[in-house]
């Protein structure tokens, strides 16, 4: 039986974290899989670890209230040549510096320096997103990206000036809650919570490229600041349930794109199709849009009617434009 399928192994990863304890109980195993797992892991892999019958992958014993490694050493994760490929590859993306300082990126670069990359940035051609994305080279970017994520981990209020769309100066005193990526206009923005006098008194969205300065303020917010709460705040916050084939692995890479994204799923196990209903703020809209259209038949938009309608409205301008046009 394969246990561990996931891509970039994630599974593997929960399981050595587990198996490296000497003892674990099951609230501490939830707790492990909600840290490392995607957002719908808690709905069958605790079953996995916990279950001492056939259902289970018999990788703990449980003795009383606790659970103890059948193992004697912590499993050790071996790259794979495919593996090392796509690290080579990734190494190239300048986003990497985001999440990597330059000496950890020359000494993976060394490493790798025998290694066919398994793709090159030159192999892609964008048709959807706009050219006048953020300079992920740039150092001050790379600075205040790492600020800004320190910041999300700790709860930490910043002080920051950025401009806005009409070039007007904007300052003041931010919580971060999340980081986004925007693949349409390939850059990051952030969720954030105003404060005024260390109080929650607004909230809104920054592009991280509009930043001038960021001064960390050494304080941090003690109030519930969950993307939850986030986008109750905002009143904007809107919904769109779609059916994902079991076919050519759609649910796999439809969980993989859209893990950042809130959602509740059902599965049918005869059929396999999954519903979801994704929940997004409303000015992104038209991204989810362009994103969900990407996965073409092997999806489809269920409601709500006006969300439905304007997918059909899309594809129709795209027919048009790619084969009517061409006849005349």
């Amino acid at each position: 039986m394969t246990i561990f399928h996931e891509i970039y192994s994630n599974y593997f990863r929960i399981a050595s974290e587990i198996l490296s304890l000497p003892e674990i109980t099951e609230k501490h195993i939830n707790e492990v899989i909600r840290k490392y797992g995607f957002r719908d892991t808690l709905l069958f892999l605790p079953q996995k670890f916990i279950s001492q019958d056939n259902d289970g992958w018999g990788l703990l014993k449980k003795v009383n209230d606790r659970f103890f490694p059948v193992i004697k050493n912590r499993p050790v994760s071996v790259l794979t040549e495919v593996q090392k490929q796509w690290l080579k590859s990734k190494l190239d993306d300048p986003k990497i510096n985001l999440f990597m300082d330059s000496e950890i990126i020359s000494t993976l670069q060394k490493r790798l320096e025998n290694v066919r990359p398994l793709y090159r940035n030159e192999h892609f051609r964008y048709t959807d997103r706009f050219s006048d994305g953020d300079d992920f080279s740039d150092s001050e970017y790379q600075k205040n990206f790492r600020t800004i994520l320190n910041a999300v981990k700790n709860n930490e209020i910043l002080e920051i000036t950025f401009s806005s769309k009409n070039n007007r100066i904007i300052n003041g005193c931010y919580v971060p809650v999340r980081i986004q990526y925007s693949p349409k206009n390939n850059r990051f923005r952030i969720f954030v919570f105003k404060t005024d006098k260390g109080r929650l008194s607004g909230s809104g969205i920054i592009n991280i490229g509009r930043i001038r300065k960021i001064r960390t303020t050494g304080n941090i917010c003690r109030e519930d600041i969950s993307i939850e709460k986030y986008f109750s705040q905002r009143g904007c916050r809107k919904s769109v349930t779609v059916c994902v084939s079991a076919n050519s692995n759609a649910n796999e890479r439809f969980f993989m794109e859209f893990a950042p994204y809130e959602k509740r799923t059902e599965i049918d196990l005869s059929s396999g199709k999954c519903a979801v209903t994704l929940w997004y703020d409303k000015q992104e809209e038209t991204e989810l849009l362009i994103h969900l259209l990407g996965f073409g038949s092997a999806i489809e938009i269920v409601s709500p009617q006006e969300f439905r309608q304007k997918a059909k409205d899309r594809i129709s301008r795209q027919y048009t434009f790619l084969y009517e046009n061409r006849r005349s």
